[in-house]
């Protein structure tokens, strides 16, 4: 039975066919859930003389918020650009991921060039945006406020009341009147809010279907540690979140080398703050990490240091949690560390300090707070290298006078994809000491932390995967992807290749080939990494599978020629030659030593000869134990043969077995193991957003 929900717009035939088509989308992606869609006339609908330029925030939303408030209706579509600044504070909602072209448009009378209007044209605008690009364009033009739908309005213009008008040209592709577009003003000379072309969900704040639905287009927000005083200081993990970053908030505590690592499309927001001058408030700051990612965002918070070190990571953190959006923490080198280890003042040595004491003097507001005794007893005591002596420990600080209840956590293997956390408190503590010995090495490395501060904890059920730990078999080549994907629908990524691709020598001169074919980014890198020692101009063309190999290709500056457009997999490109013929061509089918014979077979139906080359060998990785894990994605067959080969298929019982296409689903069958997923392409995004769909659909 499907979940239905009612859903509200404006009742123009814009919004009823924009809300229509992003309906048809959620519908195709989520079957089990229905729709129903109400009309609701809004204030801008209503009033038609006031100049949108001088209207207030909420002028096309404030009847549909109420809707919601009252329950007639469970979400509201709007245009993103339509939505005020900030939202209700009972109201929550993202931005859906399909934009139109974001463009404005110049429409003149059907006929009419810019040569034929008059020394003084009459222009139709609505906002002030476009009315001071107006006057650079057009400087001797008489501006007018235009209302009313886009058809109203191109009638006005046909009739004859103004010369021309400038318009979101969305609004026109969406009507299927993109032929009234003059002239497409490019986003250089008129940049538009960033909404423009975007849809936006409206819902009640904390309602459990729409803020699980959500999680599906929300990414996890990164924060991470810039480290201090050198960009060397960052760590591995957070270079590579700043290299997939779409948007970066930043501090002024750091090297601003790091920002040379984000994509050069990124957006940068700078809100740093010094002592007694703060630029942007911390509150603010947290509004716009959490508006960015519910706009869809990648958005890694850059703090100086380490973020949970007198970061204020906790405010940023905390309305995350209120509304339920993923994020991911990557430690940093303090100042701490760097400013004693890095000069030789080592803050522990033996027989010299067992340990130290490290603490703010600035309190709430940037009051100074004393460092006194009863302040020190207050602070969390971490002790390192104790476990087999905690319990001791514990008797010794309640014999001092702390509480029993007092918080205590365990942590083994902290930062490593085993990592453990187990809670107790210290009256407690030596039993639960004594229940872990049997699950823990002995030599397992952890701490015991101890005091208020071990209470709490990072939420870890948030995302549309809340927190699972997804394992990562594929080979190097698509670990990065994967994790990528995993990461941004908040599960954890536990990453254990299980085989290592080993490159063949091609033994021929491709440039007397007419094709090659290449059907994976494995295929594509290896293949590449020998072809670009020639001349790559003078490559034969390529055919490949997918999306993934051709994104490899486009590294090097090279397009495939031929790939199927729907069905990424062998046999979408096989459907794919059936349509072609090749005769007289000859064909380099470059493969690993276990793909079948399939695509060669069909391309001799055609007409081609073909050669076949094993361009690289799978072998093992071995490991001596797995990870825990609740789920399982295979990329291969030779995953699959790996990972029964070391730990046998027994071992997945229970677990959620997701498959990145039909021959790794045929090979989990022959050892009599079920994938209860499929990518709906057979590329990593495709199997990692099948999981995604899958974990809302069961919310």
């Amino acid at each position: 039975m499907k979940t239905l929900l009612k859903v509200g717009t404006r009742g123009s035939k814009l919004a009823m066919i924009q809300t229509q088509d992003a309906l048809e989308r959620l519908e195709k992606l989520f079957p089990s859930f229905g729709f129903e869609t109400l009309p609701i006339t809004t204030i801008g609908d209503r009033d038609l003389t006031t100049d949108l330029r001088a209207s207030p925030d909420d002028f096309f939303t404030r009847d549909l918020d109420e809707a919601l408030r009252k329950g007639q209706i469970d979400l509201a579509i709007h245009s993103a650009k339509d939505l005020p600044t900030p939202v209700a504070p009972d109201l929550d909602w993202f931005w859906l991921p399909w934009r139109e072209d974001p463009r404005d448009a110049w429409i003149l009378p059907r006929g009419k060039t810019f040569a034929d209007l008059p020394a003084a044209p009459v222009v139709g605008i609505s906002s002030a945006r476009r009315e001071a690009y107006c006057r650079t364009r057009l400087p001797q033009a008489e501006m007018r406020t235009i209302r009313g739908t886009i058809q109203a309005r191109l009638d006005q213009l046909d009739a004859g009341d103004f010369d021309a008008m400038l318009m979101a040209g969305a609004a026109l592709k969406r009507l299927n009147l993109e032929d009234r577009v003059t002239e497409w003003v490019p986003l250089s000379d008129l940049p538009v809010p960033a909404g423009q072309g975007y849809l936006a969900v409206t819902f009640r704040m904390g309602d459990p279907i729409l803020t699980k639905l959500r999680s599906y287009f929300v990414k996890a927000v990164r924060f991470v540690g810039a480290g201090v005083g050198s960009a060397d200081y960052c760590t591995l993990g957070g270079l590579k979140d700043l290299r997939q970053a779409e948007v970066c908030l930043y501090d002024i505590l750091m090297d601003e080398a790091l920002l040379t690592e984000l994509p050069p499309d990124a957006e940068r927001v700078f809100v740093g703050k010094r002592c007694g001058e703060h630029s942007v408030k911390q509150n603010e700051i947290t509004t716009l990490i959490a508006n960015y990612a519910r706009q869809g965002k990648r958005v890694v918070r850059l703090k100086g240091g380490d973020p949970g070190l007198f970061g204020r990571l906790a405010e940023e953190i905390e309305e995350l949690d209120r509304l339920a959006i993923p994020y991911r923490v990557r430690a940093g080198v303090t100042s701490l560390t760097v400013a004693t280890t890095g000069t030789g003042m080592l803050l522990t040595r033996r027989g010299v300090s067992r340990g130290f004491t490290a603490l703010t003097p600035r309190a709430a507001e940037g009051a100074v707070s004393g460092v006194g005794r009863d302040v020190r007893e207050k602070m969390p005591l971490v002790l390192f290298m104790s476990l087999s002596v905690a319990s001791d420990m514990a008797k010794q600080l309640l014999d001092e006078g702390w509480e029993k209840t007092t918080p205590v956590a365990i942590v083994y293997d902290a930062g490593s994809n085993n990592e453990e956390l187990y809670r107790s408190d210290l009256l407690t503590l030596q039993s639960q000491i004594t229940n872990l010995k049997s699950k823990i090495a002995e030599d397992a490395p952890g701490l015991v932390l101890i005091g208020a501060a071990a209470g709490t904890a990072y939420r870890r059920d948030t995302g549309a995967l809340a927190g699972q730990r997804v394992l990562v078999t594929c080979s190097e080549a698509l670990l990065e992807k994967a994790s990528l994907r995993i990461t941004d629908f908040g599960g954890f990524p536990i990453l254990r290749p299980l085989i290592k691709l080993v490159p063949c020598a091609m033994q021929r001169d491709v440039t007397t080939f007419d094709w090659i074919v290449l059907t994976s980014p494995s295929a594509v890198q290896l293949f590449m990494e020998q072809a670009r020692k020639g001349d790559l101009r003078k490559l034969p063309k390529l055919m490949t599978c997918g999306p993934g190999s051709a994104s490899a290709l486009k590294t090097f500056g090279i397009a495939p020629d031929l790939m199927p457009p729907m069905d990424y997999s062998a046999e979408g490109l096989a459907a794919l030659l059936q349509a072609h013929d090749f005769t007289g061509q000859r064909v380099l089918r470059l493969r690993s030593e276990k793909a079948g014979t399939l695509l060669a077979d069909v391309l001799r139906e055609k007409g081609a000869t073909v050669e076949e080359a094993v361009l690289y060998t799978n072998e093992w990785i071995r490991y001596e134990k797995l990870p825990v894990f609740d789920t399982v994605f295979f990329a291969s067959a030779s995953a699959v043969e790996s990972f029964c080969g070391q730990f046998s298929a027994e071992t997945l019982q229970g677990k959620l077995i997701v498959a990145i296409g039909k021959p790794t689903e045929v090979a989990l069958a022959q050892v009599g193991c079920k994938a209860q997923i499929i990518g709906d392409e057979a590329t990593v995004e495709g199997a990692i957003t099948s999981l995604a769909k899958d974990a809302v659909l069961k919310c």
